[in-house]
């Protein structure tokens, strides 16, 4: 078996084991790029107020009013506020389920509810069971395959290793021998008598040469989710060949000051003066008594947020983290996201990645169609051979047992016919 060959098996069969997997992640990839864009549209009820005739109501005002609209047996954890004066704030609260047995996603988690809020009316606008919202449910099929999540993410990190060398072997496939050769493999060249074969041919060939990169990169970003030891490595790369511990100061809130109450209205007037250009400040309620505030104040993008640590009591800042402060490693690690979904280069790096995970998709089903056409093939021209054998063309009258002369001059001898009178 040649070199070729050998890559080509390979190539077949770690592309038709990981395959199923590929083609799931690569139509949900497809749908999470742009999940914002879909959100604003199909979620505009709930996620824009009606009016903003007056002024915002206090945000501990909009607390209460959750915690009186929402059931007793949720605790509300987080809430997200805009500063796009048209968006309503949302809270985020918990709710643990009964039955937790399972190896499914939805076994091994609390559930999660979203609750929008009008900030100029404090009415409920939605309530929604974040766990069943169908962009969570494309996000856990993306990266558990709705299983559990240990379960989940180790399959498909298998699949995307395999992936990423099936993108490796496909290109020493596709590598031409010559310039004439590259030309039949860098650009369609369809005519009306072109069959689907070669179209299909042509789909797995070419598209998944131009898409390889890009291909690679989504892969290869998605691994640091579903391995640690690799996004370790990554981060050892980022470092320079160093491990480098973060440490991370603990702060605390000062409960001597126990009486005072929600100074969250004072926290985010800091933050908007800060940072006035944020898109949305993120906060976390803090569980204990010497817990803070937590909160992530996001730009347009996700990995040069800025984490705030307030005092619960007082609203004093307490401490501050910038995406300057990290290191090499923490800083790609925090880009990740957005060099995954595209979205480190804006709307082009979205419909880059879009394409991508389409082509991505498609590799595996183009694959399998090659691999079933030429199949059949062989199996149609075994078939055709055997019917050949067993089919010899006979001379009638000649007796099959009858050795026919081989030299001219026997020709003339009488072959023994069967005679029709015994």
């Amino acid at each position: 078996m040649t070199v070729k060959k050998l890559i080509g098996k390979i190539h077949l069969w770690l592309g038709l084991a990981s395959g199923l997997v590929v083609f799931i992640l690569g139509i949900t990839g497809c749908v999470w790029v742009f999940e914002e864009e879909i959100k604003s549209v199909v979620y505009k009820d709930r996620m824009f107020s009606d009016q903003q005739t007056s002024a915002q109501l206090p945000l501990a005002q909009l607390y209460e009013n959750a915690r009186n609209s929402l059931p007793t047996d949720m605790s509300i954890d987080r809430v997200m506020v805009y500063n796009n004066p048209k968006r309503t704030v949302m809270f985020r609260g918990s709710q643990p389920q009964e039955n937790n047995e399972g190896i499914w996603y939805w076994n091994n988690r609390d559930f999660v509810f979203d609750a929008y809020f009008d900030p100029y009316t404090g009415k409920l606008k939605k309530l929604e069971n974040r766990t069943f919202e169908f962009f969570m449910v494309v996000a856990a099929l993306h990266m558990t395959l709705l299983l559990d999540y240990e379960i989940g993410t180790t399959i498909v990190g298998i699949s995307v290793l395999i992936f990423v060398i099936t993108l490796i072997t496909g290109l020493m496939l596709w590598w031409p021998k010559n310039k004439s050769a590259a030309k039949q493999r860098v650009w369609f060249r369809w005519k009306p008598t072109t069959k689907w074969k070669r179209k299909n041919y042509d789909l797995h060939n070419i598209a998944g040469f131009y898409m390889m990169f890009f291909a690679l990169i989504l892969a290869l970003t998605g691994l640091m989710w579903s391995f640690q030891w690799f996004s370790d490595g990554m981060k050892w790369i980022a470092n320079g060949g160093k491990t480098i511990e973060v440490k991370q100061e603990k702060v605390a809130s000062d409960t001597a000051y126990t009486s005072a109450q929600y100074p969250i209205d004072k926290v985010l007037r800091t933050l908007r003066q800060d940072f006035s250009e944020a898109d949305m400040y993120f906060f976390v309620f803090p569980k204990k008594p010497s817990d803070p505030y937590t909160v992530f104040t996001f730009f347009e993008h996700n990995y040069d947020h800025i984490y705030s640590y307030f005092d619960q009591y007082t609203g004093k800042q307490l401490n501050q983290i910038k995406f300057t402060d990290r290191d090499n490693g923490d800083k790609l690690k925090k880009m990740n996201f957005d060099i995954h979904t595209g979205k480190i280069l804006g709307l082009p790096g979205k419909i880059l990645a879009f394409f991508a995970s389409l082509v991505s998709a498609s590799l595996p089903v183009t694959g399998f169609l090659i691999w079933w056409s030429r199949r059949n093939k062989k199996r149609i021209m075994s078939t055709a051979d055997a019917a050949r054998k067993r089919k010899r063309p006979v001379k009638a009258g000649v007796h099959l047992n009858v050795k026919q002369p081989s030299h001219p001059k026997a020709a003339h001898v009488r072959p023994c016919i069967p005679s029709s009178s015994k």
